[in-house]
């Protein structure tokens, strides 16, 4: 009795996908389900937290750090001024939630409005040093951790990690873009099944 990876292999197979590809993709699958499971409980940012003692969520961390603007994770747009507007564009968040995450920050003493020193008629956030030594403590845990794991590495599997991993990414946000198109034949006759199944 085939196992439900066969049944999937074998639907691939009949669009042309070869074993071996097919198991590859089901394999990267699997480790991609499990790490998003992990990364979804965010356990690192909530030990940090925890350990730092902080009575923040890390809604809210995630907003200072989006203030902060780390050039590793934002690049260049990092060294703009920071409105609500750019928090919620660098978080994918509606603009209204980070308007009241940034609202609640400013009353806990985390980060205040400014003039802007490029236009005077808009208003910017910033972080106050409390938010400032907040969020260095928190990525200093994280980098710490990482570091650590890291360590073990050699050059090399670095060298080779990194920039696969950064292609992959890359290919996580085209997806949504290309894939409709470029498989609207397969998509199409999968839909038909479904259809044919509700009669």
């Amino acid at each position: 009795m085939g196992t439900r990876d066969d049944e999937m292999k074998a639907i691939l197979d009949g669009f042309g996908v070869d074993g071996e590809t097919s198991d590859h993709a089901l394999e990267l699958d699997a480790i991609l389900q499990a790490w998003r499971r992990r990364v979804q409980k965010r356990e690192l940012g909530e030990m940090a937290l925890r350990e730092l003692n902080l009575p923040l969520d890390l809604p809210k961390l995630d907003v200072m750090i989006a203030i902060w603007a780390p050039s590793n994770e934002f690049g260049a747009t990092g060294a703009d001024e920071t409105m609500v507007a750019t928090i919620a564009s660098r978080l994918g968040i509606d603009p209204s939630r980070a308007s009241r995450l940034v609202s609640e920050l400013i009353t806990e003493g985390y980060a205040a409005r400014a003039v802007s020193q490029q236009d005077a008629r808009r208003t910017i956030v910033t972080l106050t040093a409390r938010g400032n030594a907040v969020v260095t403590a928190v990525r200093t845990i994280k980098f710490l951790i990482l570091g650590s794991f890291l360590a073990d590495w050699s050059e090399e599997e670095i060298a080779t990690f990194t920039p696969l991993l950064k292609r992959f990414s890359l290919w996580a946000d085209e997806v949504d873009k290309t894939a409709p198109e470029r498989f609207r034949a397969e998509i199409a006759s999968l839909r038909a099944g479904l259809d044919e199944g509700q009669d």
